[in-house]
């Protein structure tokens, strides 16, 4: 059985491919729990993986955990990865965004890693207008301070590749939804306000469009990278579900049985992308394609958070004292 370290795996999208992999490979999750890390996402496999709290931007430490599980493969999740967060306070996303994912390439050369997965994510790219899409080879145009630091540690992967030969693949993920997601987030930001009887922010006028996936579809892409994926290469993840913010609020109002008197328009985030939407040609060729449409996902995603209070009500709660209100 093939050993897999998984960094930011008690994270959103990082929990959801250890609860997915946990079931046939042997898991190690590093992760160092900050506000967005959350350990009852692995309560149903917490008995099956070994865990480290640990921070990735720790070197020593890190190649201690190297040295002694000696992975076959990495997949690193692990980042800082709230844009507005990054707007107001960069510092944080450059220490563990680039910082932290060179940590880890350096234990991976030096233990032999034979799979390096690097998830990125498709705001690298910049912003489109009304009409194409992102394909792998078009040039890097971040234009927040996040997608600058995970386009920055995109650098630094393919530097590893082409210098140390470390076999790095380059995942690239549209916009995730889904259980467990921190209610910063747009959707479940949306969801767990009108469960709370409260408004929903809308940046601008809500016409910024996004390409929606389910983090149970984007992991099971991740996992067939993992498999069949080419070293060197960058894959992009997307879900072929594009819909404007507004149309998103719109369809979560109608689920929760809310009307656009709910909507609560309000200023625009500076450097606010239009666009994304990505090429799926190459991953297809792997034998991957979303299996749940946008709709259907959606509708899992609110009956999961009205049925799973116990989980993010005290998050909830926390985010709203902490911030003022700000995500909230």
């Amino acid at each position: 059985m093939k050993k897999i370290l998984v960094t930011g795996g008690a994270g959103f999208i990082g929990s959801e491919f250890v609860r997915q992999k946990a079931k046939e490979s042997k898991i190690v999750v590093v992760d160092k729990l900050t506000y967005a890390g959350d350990m009852r996402r692995l309560k149903e496999v917490r008995k099956k993986i070994i865990f480290y709290p640990a921070d990735i931007t720790n070197a020593e430490f890190m190649e201690h955990i190297f040295n002694k599980e000696k992975p076959d493969s990495v997949v690193h999740f692990a980042a800082e990865s709230h844009v507005d967060r990054s707007t107001l306070e960069p510092h944080p996303f450059i220490v563990s965004n680039v910082l932290g994912t060179q940590v880890l390439l350096d234990a991976a050369k030096k233990t032999g890693v034979k799979r390096f997965i690097y998830i990125s994510t498709d705001e690298i790219y910049g912003e489109l207008g009304k009409k194409g899409k992102f394909k792998e080879n078009m040039p890097l145009k971040p234009n927040s301070p996040y997608s600058a630091t995970k386009a920055s540690a995109e650098l630094l992967v393919r530097a590893y590749y082409k210098t140390h030969q470390l076999p790095c693949i380059v995942v690239r993920p549209s916009n995730n939804y889904g259980p467990y997601q921190y209610p910063e987030k747009f959707i479940p930001l949306m969801i767990t306000n009108l469960l709370n009887g409260k408004p929903i922010p809308v940046y601008g006028k809500g016409k910024q469009i996004r390409d929606w996936l389910h983090t149970a579809d984007c992991c099971r892409g991740i996992d067939v990278i993992l498999r069949k994926g080419k070293a060197g290469e960058i894959y992009n993840l997307g879900g072929e579900s594009e819909y404007a913010n507004l149309d998103v609020a719109m369809k979560v109002l109608d689920l929760l049985g809310k009307n656009d008197n709910c909507i609560k328009f309000v200023p625009d985030r500076p450097g606010h992308d239009f666009r994304y939407a990505l090429y799926n040609s190459k991953i297809k060729r792997l034998g991957w394609k979303p299996s749940l449409s946008f709709e259907s996902g959606l509708k899992r995603t609110v009956k999961w958070y009205k049925e799973n209070e116990w989980w993010w009500k005290d998050i909830k709660d926390k985010l709203t004292r902490e911030t003022k209100g700000f995500w909230t």
